[in-house]
């Protein structure tokens, strides 16, 4: 007897519940096997994730490995004034000084000093290599060609005048990323400050000496006589 009324209670239950009691009981196992499935789910993410980690680091490596910092400035290559890609190397074993130029600035009359060091010491293995450069001021707006003119008409520049490029920031020319590296500036602070800052570059393509704006390429001839010296 107990049993059947047991039975019957059941019934009585289920059709008094309705449809509603049979969708939320036939929906239990759906939730669980859902939520076993996001679960199961949950656990290739998080691998994919570490997966992607590491393959991210593994490509830092790899990347690392390709592009390694550069030792020394004949490692380098930049654009000359055609927009053709030059290696440095082609001075390789010489005493080089890098300014970053402009044709509109207080201290363009550097120019003539500039030229003038490159005549005095071209024969013994030094060069003067000028990156024009329009980030200061806005006082190197001209294409190539018409730097070069100014450079010819003006100065007599018979040095190499290469590619407009930047000194700072995002854009930065690895030429120049490689010449902060080795040389910072005033309080330690590597960032250019203005136009005409010199870079003067040993025979082994290391930087020997930095030199401000207001430094006159006359007054580094004697250090340009000492790395010319040296064995």
């Amino acid at each position: 007897m107990h049993r059947v009324t047991s039975f019957i209670g059941i019934r009585l239950i289920k059709q008094r519940a309705g449809p509603t009691a049979v969708r939320a009981a036939s929906s239990t196992p759906i939730f669980h096997a859902r939520l076993g499935r996001d679960l199961s789910t949950a656990r290739p993410i998080r691998s994919f994730a570490t997966s992607v980690a590491a393959a991210t680091m593994v490509g830092a490596d790899a990347g690392s490995g390709s592009k390694a910092k550069p030792k020394s400035f004949f490692d380098l290559k930049a654009k000359n004034k055609s927009h053709q890609v030059v290696s440095m190397e082609e001075h390789a074993n010489k005493v080089i000084l890098v300014v970053n130029v402009a044709s509109k600035c207080g201290f363009t009359e550097q120019y003539k000093e500039l030229e003038q060091l490159y005549k005095d010491y071209k024969d013994r293995g030094f060069v003067v290599i000028g990156f024009p450069c329009n980030q200061f001021g806005k006082q190197e707006p001209g294409t190539n060609e018409e730097i070069e003119s100014f450079c010819k008409l003006n100065y007599g520049v018979t040095f190499p005048i290469m590619d407009k490029i930047d000194v700072n920031g995002s854009n930065e020319d690895p030429i120049y990323a490689f010449l902060k590296s080795q040389k910072a500036g005033i309080l330690g602070l590597t960032r250019i400050k203005w136009n005409f800052e010199k870079f003067l570059i040993d025979k082994d393509g290391t930087v020997y000496q930095r030199y401000s704006s207001t430094t006159n390429p006359s007054e580094i001839a004697g250090d340009i006589e000492k790395l010319l010296s040296s064995t």
